[in-house]
């Protein structure tokens, strides 16, 4: 993947990533994933967060795990599906608290780039997973790019909201300076732990503190 097909201010400050040696291996494991199998996203979609939402854009960054691993669900986007897919648990809960938290109701499709445009980084730790296969493509290499990722943000832009969902997403976020940025945690929206996720309140925290440092809040629908 020597010409990484991603945004270009992201390609930008992430070219030392994409010149180590673990970048190399992942390449080869993901276009032999891709060659020999059913692979989630579509390729053209293994960098869409980024795509849709340049460095200097960010505005807030929520952390999944990876991507759906059924027919047609994953998008390239955390927690996001395509339009016209039956939205999963998970998803459900955060439109849900979205409702309870901000009094409005989130529109009917699951593809979440209407907020990716807006300047929130919809991030998996892994971005491809092998078809009904969760965790398929754990451990390749990903991790490694995302905390990288994390790392970057932390070190070039400030005054960023990190929403953490449960402790997966919290221990990636460690890196995190909660001096310069707002970090915001709680349970994980899904229905095992989403009693630790209801009321969290993250959203409006959210537009408060964007309000607050004069950027545009988040419109959640």
């Amino acid at each position: 993947m020597k010409d990484v097909k991603i945004d270009a201010t992201w390609k930008a400050i992430l070219k030392p990533e994409f010149q180590k040696p673990y970048w190399q291996e992942l390449t080869e494991f993901v276009r032999g994933q891709y060659l020999s199998g059913k692979v989630y996203p579509a390729a053209k979609n293994i960098f869409r967060a980024f795509d849709l939402c340049p460095i200097n854009k960010v505005k807030v960054v929520i952390v999944g795990q990876d991507p759906y691993h059924g027919e047609k669900q994953a998008n390239g986007l955390s927690f996001a599906v395509n339009d016209g897919i039956t939205l999963p648990p998970s998803l459900k809960n955060i439109y849900k608290e979205i409702q309870n938290d901000l009094g409005i109701t989130p529109l009917p499709s699951g593809d979440l780039s209407r907020w990716a445009k807006q300047g929130v980084l919809m991030l998996n730790s892994v971005l491809t997973v092998t078809a009904n296969n969760p965790a398929s493509h754990k451990e390749k290499g990903w991790e490694k790019f995302t905390d990288a990722v994390i790392k970057t943000l932390n070190e070039n832009r400030q005054n960023i909201i990190y929403l953490l969902w449960g402790k997966y997403a919290q221990v990636k976020g460690e890196v995190i300076n909660k001096e310069k940025n707002l970090v915001l945690t709680s349970g994980h929206p899904s229905p095992y732990s989403a009693h630790l996720f209801f009321g969290n309140h993250h959203f409006s925290k959210c537009n408060e503190y964007l309000k607050k440092n004069g950027v545009s809040e988040i419109d959640w629908r």
